[in-house]
């Protein structure tokens, strides 16, 4: 039965009958200038002047992620995501779980990322018919319906350039005439009669570092986010399993809905029959601060001077925790207090720029070199006349380390039943910077 079939619902609690309205009743994509793009509504139309509220809370915030996910309106609530530097703005009238909603936006991201290969402003106008076709299908009357991929494309065809033209020729829509047939199985995440010539399953473990070091160098928080992306394409009905050599250290997990969670929480093992093609199998974190590891060290000095308009500023950055493996795409981002009118400095390795206009410092080190460790240093030029900054600036890096999942986590194997054929294999592993500041 659709979720829009009844308007009724239960509490869990107390078995009292509630109204419940639509979830979502408006969707707005916001460019990373503040410019609404696209808007979709699922019952009647919302004046896009209920956005500035929005815009209120982005002009406060120093980075579009800092932007609170939920906002109260008078009306209102707007639940947000940010992704590849587009908003993504549902505006509810009623109290709803937030991150219902949330999970379901990124849903969204997801299906756009798969359908069109990129999540950006330019891809979405250029395929504008197939994005309200799918929001169409993915929310049925304020509820979601339909968030699998497997079964949205048997809906709705992927664009190629080939059924743009005779769509335009014929006046066509990429809508099937079909029902999908994982929307009447017990395994909606998978379309049944898959084949393929070569059988395949890779395996990307993405680690993101959480992170605050103090101006003398202890870290005073740190945490890994972790995730497990999968890119299946196997023929018929593979039954998979996952082993893992220290699965003990992961806290916190989240599964796609196709892994069997008894047996997680008996063998500590992912047990599945997976959706075809790309998904995300897992998301972990790693909260016991000890397990941890800081790939960088900064020596860092940054000083304003009570006479004249001038301050000094001396970064140097070197490897820590590494595992053996090259530093890359090392960058420093410093927002400057607003004071700072420029900086002339000297940078030993990478270049850098400084908006005035923003007082955003950035340092792009490129990869880090142990033997010759990169060194920024310079003088920095104040407003004539203003006061001292109370407080010195904030360090941000970013990095990617290669082939290390830094919390240590291993795949020990893959194993599949219910096939006959062997599948090629492999995993890959990523760390990089996730909010990773060191303080001075």
């Amino acid at each position: 039965m659709s979720p829009s079939a009844t308007q009724s619902t239960y509490n869990i609690n107390n078995n009292n009958p509630i109204v419940a309205a639509e979830m979502i009743h408006s969707l707005f994509l916001i460019n990373h200038s503040g410019d609404i793009f696209l808007e979709k509504h699922w019952k009647s139309v919302i004046s896009r002047s209920v956005c500035d509220y929005f815009f209120e809370a982005k002009e406060k915030a120093v980075d579009p992620e800092d932007v609170a996910p939920v906002l109260q309106t008078p009306h209102h609530y707007l639940i947000t995501v940010y992704r590849g530097k587009l908003f993504f703005l549902s505006v509810v009238q009623t109290e709803v779980a937030p991150l219902f909603v949330i999970e379901f936006l990124h849903r969204v991201a997801d299906i756009f990322q798969d359908y069109f290969g990129e999540c950006s402003e330019s891809v979405i106008k250029d395929n504008v018919v197939t994005v309200y076709e799918l929001l169409e299908e993915m929310l049925d009357n304020g509820f979601p319906l339909a968030t699998e991929s497997n079964v949205l494309k048997e809906m709705i065809r992927p664009p190629t350039i080939l059924r743009s033209v005779v769509n335009t020729l014929t006046g066509a829509s990429n809508v099937g005439d079909t029902l999908p047939t994982g929307q009447l199985s017990n395994i909606p995440w998978r379309r049944a009669g898959v084949k393929y010539t070569n059988n395949e399953a890779y395996f990307d473990v993405i680690e993101e570092i959480d992170a605050i070091v103090d101006k003398s160098g202890t870290t005073v928080f740190a945490e890994i986010q972790g995730v497990i992306e999968a890119c299946v394409r196997l023929t018929g009905m593979p039954d998979l399993t996952l082993s893992f050599m220290n699965p003990r250290l992961l806290d916190d997990v989240s599964f796609h809905p196709c892994v069997r969670f008894k047996r997680w929480e008996s063998e500590r093992a992912l047990s599945f029959i997976p959706p075809d093609g790309n998904f995300t199998l897992m998301n972990y974190q790693v909260s016991s601060q000890n397990l941890v590891a800081i790939p960088v060290y900064v020596k860092h000095s940054i000083s304003f001077f009570d006479s004249g308009p001038c301050g000094r500023l001396d970064i140097t950055i070197g490897p820590k925790q590494t595992m053996g493996k090259t530093v890359e795409a090392l960058m420093v981002t410093i927002h400057m207090p607003k004071a700072v009118l420029s900086a002339n400095l000297t940078a030993t390795q990478g270049n850098y720029t400084y908006d005035p206009a923003t007082k955003v410092l950035v340092w792009d080190i490129g990869k880090l070199n142990p033997q010759k460790l990169p060194n920024l240093k310079g003088s920095l030029s104040l407003q004539a006349g203003a006061p001292k900054p109370d407080d010195n600036p904030s360090l941000n890096i970013d990095l990617k380390i290669q082939q290390v999942a830094i919390s240590g986590l291993k795949v020990s194997r893959l194993e599949m039943f219910g096939e006959k054929y062997k599948p090629f294999k492999g995993v890959k592993y990523l760390t990089k910077a996730g909010k990773f500041q060191v303080r001075t």
